[in-house]
C-alpha cells in the first residue's frame, strides 16, 4: 500500500464521461490530486467485445499504475460492468472503486419500496452487472432496467433541456415508472448533466441516485479508512491525459467538469 498520501487518485473512462466522476471528487475531496485518463481515440466501447474492452482497460490500468496513483476509480459503466476484475487483478494492492458497485450500495441503501430503476448505455443494460450487484446486497430487491441509447448524444450535444430531450426521457422512463420504482440509478457518467429534466420527469416520488456522487463518497470513505486522504499541504492539481483530442472536447469535457480543463495531455499507445 503506498504510504504518499500526495498520490493522484486515477480515474479513467471511455472518454470524457468520466469527468462527471471527477467534478464530484473535486467536490468532495479538494485536497486530492487527480489524473483522468480518457480513451477518446477509441470510444465509444458499448459496440465493442468483451474481449476488446477487457485489453483496452488493461492498457489504461498500467499507465495509471505507472503513474503512481494510490486509488484507481473506474469511471465508465462499460469497464466497470465487463472488466472490473481485469482491474482489481492489475492494481494488486492499490484500492479499486467502480461507479457500478458505488451506485448499487447507494440505491440499494436508500430504497424505501424495495423497487429499483436503473437507466445506461444498452451494453451497461445488457451486462445486468447493475441487477446482480444490487440481487447479492438485497435478494429481496426488484430491479426495472431501460437502455436510453440517445441520451449520450443528446447530452454531447448540449440538449440538456430541449424539448426532443425531454419528451425522449418521457419514452424511456415511461416503463420504469409503470413499475412505480421508489429510485432511478443514473448508470452512465452523462447523464447526471440531465440531472434536473429527469428529477422533473420521473416526479418528486423517485430519489435519483447519481453513480458520480456516490463513488466520490465511497473515495472518501476508503481513504480515511486506509489512512490515505491527503493532509493537503500543496494546492491540489488535476491532471487530463486522453488518446485523441477531438474539435469538441475541450467544450464537452469543461460542460462536464463544470470548469476549465486547462492543459491536456496527449498519450499515444
Amino acid at each position: 500500500m503506498p504510504a504518499d498520501r500526495s498520490l493522484p487518485i486515477g480515474v479513467f473512462d471511455s472518454g470524457v464521461g468520466g469527468l462527471t466522476v471527477v467534478r464530484a471528487l473535486m467536490e468532495r475531496l479538494p485536497l486530492e490530486n487527480i489524473v483522468y485518463f480518457g480513451d477518446t481515440a477509441r470510444v465509444p466501447y458499448g459496440i465493442k467485445s468483451v474481449a476488446t474492452i477487457g485489453h483496452y482497460t488493461e492498457q489504461i490500468t498500467d499507465f495509471l499504475m505507472a503513474r503512481g496513483v494510490k486509488m484507481l476509480i473506474v469511471a465508465c459503466n462499460t469497464m466497470a460492468a465487463v472488466a472490473g476484475d481485469v482491474v482489481r487483478k492489475k492494481a494488486g494492492d492499490v484500492p479499486v472503486l467502480d461507479v457500478i458497485d458505488a451506485g448499487a450500495q447507494a440505491a440499494v441503501a436508500g430504497s424505501t419500496g424495495r423497487a429499483i430503476g436503473v437507466i445506461g448505455t444498452p451494453t451497461t443494460i445488457n451486462s445486468n452487472a447493475y441487477a446482480r450487484r444490487m440481487h447479492a446486497l438485497d435478494p429481496s430487491v426488484r430491479v426495472y432496467s431501460q437502455a436510453c441509447p440517445l441520451f449520450v448524444p443528446l447530452v454531447e450535444e448540449g440538449w440538456l433541456d430541449h424539448p426532443v430531450t425531454r419528451m425522449t426521457a418521457l419514452e424511456y422512463l415511461k416503463p420504469v415508472l409503470a413499475e412505480h420504482v421508489d429510485s432511478l440509478v443514473l448508470g452512465c457518467t452523462h447523464y447526471p448533466l440531465l440531472k434536473p429534466l429527469l428529477m422533473d420527469v420521473a416526479g418528486p416520488g423517485v430519489r435519483l441516485v447519481d453513480s458520480a456522487i456516490t463513488v466520490a463518497e465511497q473515495a472518501a470513505q476508503t481513504l480515511v479508512r486506509l489512512k490515505l486522504a491527503n493532509a493537503g499541504e500543496q494546492h491540489s492539481s488535476a491532471q487530463f491525459c486522453v488518446t485523441d483530442i477531438p474539435l469538441r472536447f475541450q467544450t464537452i469535457g469543461e460542460r462536464f467538469l463544470g470548469r476549465s480543463l486547462g492543459q491536456i495531455e496527449r498519450i499515444e499507445w
